[in-house]
């Protein structure tokens, strides 16, 4: 065997201590988050953004240089890792996609999540026409058209996973405002989605490579959730009769997610597609919820630091440094939440949604969390986007989300906690009647 390469040990030895200092950071700021009462991911958000030039770059830019050196190896390799996580993170989030849902309050959830995709996509696309000629904020060779596209999508998107995780811990998984915000949401973010592909296939330039974005995806999406999904049905049968996931079944499942992030990444619709497509591909029950207990705690505690903390390193709050600019900022927050949550309480009450459940949905809705994240650094990455547009964009984010908890809290949590018990549980006496009814109407048709 050679010897190791100095180089090569020097890069370990430095990604080590940037990772060593990456996980400590945030858990501590995702500690102090959840003290004030945000989730633990809200904290590790901010912390990327701390760890970046719009903090420790600007009070201690030696140290900032020398822990993070720009295109260093070690940071390609942060890079690697940050992929890695949002690779198995949004196989996480696939996981918890209910179809069931869209079909239990499909009137209701089409009308909010219509309504928070068009409203926040049309204001964005507004500003993205405001905006498409001002190089601090967009490439040069990005269309009009094509802003319009990924300021929509980026506008439009929800925090899924979050909104997932503050319902699941409110107790209200299985009641009317659950199904409908999870529902809503899921919609939401597959449309958003969509469009970002799109954006990233026209913006190659190439209109063979957006064929194959859209077409390929189309294709791919099918043969996993038709073709495969019989395949991954008896691995979730195998596992229900062993009671266990055996080493060679994760083996099969770790396999098929790292091959269908490199089939959806070439064809130009990124690995996280294709993870959330085969995520929800799996089934549902037992092999699920084993799946996600095994890869989420790695995922969540090991791998998303790494990609908050290098969104972090490309968020450069000191490039907002005129008035203009945070006027611009002012917008797009103001844009979002007009569009996002605002629209959607509004859509709530119109589909006869109660006056609290209605705000909360919004409030809900109105989060964008690390789903946005995700959106904005592909977009930095080709190029549609300039650092300063990105650092206005995960200003909206953060902001958004902070927001969600205390205002869903504040309506329907520890301020109105007698009211949210008597909701869950005229909500669940409601499941448990639909349930029935549902039953005895299978047997009279097996009578």
């Amino acid at each position: 065997m050679l010897p190791p390469d100095p180089t090569n040990f020097e890069i370990s030895i430095h990604f080590f201590l940037q990772l060593a200092v990456i996980l400590a950071a945030c858990r501590f700021v995702g500690m102090l988050a959840k003290r004030i009462g945000q989730p633990q991911v809200v904290g590790e958000m901010i912390c990327g953004v701390l760890l970046g030039p719009s903090l420790m770059g600007a009070i201690a830019p030696e140290f900032s240089a020398g822990l993070f050196p720009p295109k260093s190896v070690s940071m390609t390799v942060l890079y690697v890792g940050a992929q890695i996580g949002l690779v198995l993170y949004m196989f996480c989030v696939g996981l918890e996609f209910r179809g069931d849902l869209l079909r239990q309050k499909a009137r209701s959830a089409v009308f909010v999540s219509v309504s928070g995709m068009l409203v926040p996509f049309a204001l964005g696309g507004l500003i993205a026409m405001w905006l498409a000629d001002d190089p601090r904020l967009f490439a040069e060779k990005m269309t009009t058209a094509q802003g319009v596209l990924f300021m929509g999508a980026a506008m439009s998107i929800t925090a899924f996973p979050m909104l997932a995780r503050i319902i699941y811990e409110g107790g209200l998984s299985n009641t009317h405002l659950g199904t409908l915000a999870l529902a809503a949401g899921s919609c939401d973010d597959a449309c958003a989605w969509c469009a970002l592909a799109i954006v990233v296939a026209w913006f190659s330039g190439d209109p063979n490579l957006a064929i194959l974005a859209v077409g390929g995806g189309a294709a791919y999406a099918v043969t996993v959730l038709v073709g495969v999904r019989p395949f991954l049905k008896r691995l979730g049968t195998s596992a229900e009769q062993s009671g266990t996931i055996t080493p060679t079944s994760m083996a099969i499942v770790m396999t098929l997610l790292m091959t269908c992030a490199w089939i959806t990444d070439g064809i130009g619709i990124y690995a996280v597609f294709g993870a959330f497509i085969l995520g929800a591909a799996m089934p549902r029950g037992f092999f699920g919820k084993e799946l996600q207990r095994l890869i989420e705690p790695v995922t969540t505690t090991l791998l998303l630091p790494m990609f908050f903390v290098y969104s972090g390193l490309n968020t450069k709050m000191g490039l907002v440094d005129t008035p203009f600019l945070w006027a611009v900022a002012a917008v797009v927050l103001a844009a979002a939440c007009l569009g996002k949550g605002v629209a959607c309480w509004a859509a709530a009450r119109i589909s006869g949604e109660p006056k609290r459940e209605s705000v909360a949905i919004g409030a809900l809705m109105n989060a964008r969390g690390l789903m946005e994240l995700i959106l904005l650094n592909i977009g930095l990455e080709q190029g549609i986007i300039t650092p300063g547009l990105f650092s206005i964009m995960v200003f909206m984010a953060i902001v958004t989300t902070l927001s969600a908890t205390p205002m869903f809290e504040l309506v329907l949590g520890r301020h109105g906690s007698a009211k949210r018990r008597a909701f869950i549980e005229a909500n669940a006496v409601q499941a448990a009647d639909a349930a029935e009814d549902r039953t005895e109407a299978v047997a009279g048709k097996a009578s």
